[in-house]
């Protein structure tokens, strides 16, 4: 149709390759509504033998990180880090690593190792309920 302006075929290819380029950082750096959340309450996590002294386990699917001391004594942080919000998804012996900035946090005390993180985790209060780990917030 004369008038009717039509792309060239480097104009379409060019669209083509840009765009997976685009979406590249959404996943890492999605909007806060899609931002996962802490716990706003009560969560039971697993058997109390999960947690082996000098240890520490990922509670991914409730955003928890449960360390043991070796004198037995439990810990419970948040998992959702400080820096950009992003669920930490990974735990290294002790050592979380988030997967957004690559921040890195003590699992036994919630403290910051490696930045651009600069607040440590949120402790959350955990106790052990007929056998159970239970983290909820702290008071």
């Amino acid at each position: 149709m004369p008038g009717r302006p039509t792309a060239s075929r480097r104009t379409v290819l060019r669209g083509v390759a840009l765009t997976p380029v685009a979406g590249l950082g959404l996943t890492a750096c999605a909007g806060a509504e899609d931002k996962p959340e802490q716990p706003t309450g009560p969560v039971e996590l697993g058997a109390e033998s999960e947690v082996a002294r000098g240890s520490a386990t990922l509670y991914r699917d409730h955003n928890v990180v449960v360390s043991r001391g070796e004198d037995g004594s439990l810990a419970a942080y948040s998992t959702i880090c400080t820096h950009a919000r992003c669920a930490i998804n990974k735990l290294e012996g002790t050592k979380l690593i988030c997967p957004c900035h690559g921040s890195e946090f003590d699992a036994t005390t919630g403290k910051v190792l490696r930045e651009p993180a600069v607040a440590p985790l949120t402790k959350l209060t955990v106790e052990v309920e007929n056998g159970t780990i239970v983290a909820k917030p702290d008071a």
